[in-house]
């Protein structure tokens, strides 16, 4: 007679999260150009923009060469930006699974996410090999606290994607919203500059923003010559905190309803 092994939620919950996260790689890697992407895009910017900055700086910048200055900066908001889209959208990019009692959108949020932060970890590990190449000087004089800053990053860009994939499950239009918030980030998150390259005055129209002290912390992490200031860990901790758990309460409230519509 056969025996019937029954498991704990959290085994279920565990295996439920791997599938999700092996379907997704499945999907994100199907085609040739697919991984090699991720990889393409940041570097290829990274050239630009470092080539654009070099000729009016030089090599360095605040200590920094002018190519990890670059990449610290592109890393961290492509790392929020991915994060943030790709966890909005995984509510209704899985809806059809949740027809299995097992699967629930929160597992589809966490595969989905998690799959994006070690694709740019992956990435970061391949520029530091060109960087190396190149003959750059590579620093990371503080790992563990670069550690944080992306993943206190991450996790705040997929607590807001929370909340806007619940949004959008109720209002379609959200996703229009979506796209006109993020458009400025590239601008306003200290990718091509950093505070100390502006009056302290005008401090003010940007310290709001945790992706700036991401990676202006990010930034001194690795240099610690480097000198950020007017940036925080506590302040980008706090950010994290209160998105994160805002979104579970929203999360908690409505998701049921949001994919029964």
């Amino acid at each position: 007679m056969a025996t019937v092994t029954k498991r704990s939620r959290l085994a279920v919950w565990k295996d439920v999260i791997f599938a999700l996260f092996v379907r997704e790689i499945r999907s994100r890697f199907s085609d040739k150009i697919g991984i090699s992407w991720a990889l393409i895009e940041p570097v290829s910017f990274i050239f630009l923009l470092s080539f654009i900055r070099g000729r009016l700086n030089g090599g360095e910048i605040h200590t920094m060469p002018t190519f990890a200055f670059m990449m610290y900066g592109m890393l961290l908001v492509q790392l929020f930006l991915t994060a943030f889209s790709s966890s909005s959208n995984a509510i209704s990019k899985n809806k059809s699974l949740y027809a299995f009692r097992q699967v629930q959108p929160i597992s589809s949020i966490i595969a989905i996410s998690f799959f994006e932060l070690l694709v740019k970890l992956g990435v970061a590990l391949c520029i530091y090999v060109i960087m190396y190449l190149m003959g750059i000087d590579i620093r990371v004089d503080n790992p563990l606290m670069l550690l944080v800053c992306a993943v206190l990053l991450w996790l705040t860009a997929v607590s807001i994607g929370l909340v806007f994939g619940v949004m959008k499950c109720f209002v379609k239009e959200v996703g229009k919203v979506q796209g006109v918030l993020t458009r400025p980030l590239f601008f306003i998150s200290g990718v091509f500059f950093s505070l100390q390259d502006m009056p302290k005055e005008y401090w003010k129209y940007f310290d709001w923003n945790p992706i700036l002290h991401a990676i202006e912390l990010s930034r001194q992490s690795a240099y610690n010559s480097f000198g950020a200031k007017g940036v925080s860990i506590n302040f980008l901790l706090m950010i994290t905190l209160i998105t994160f758990t805002f979104s579970l309460s929203i999360y908690h409230a409505s998701w049921k309803r949001a994919i029964s519509r």
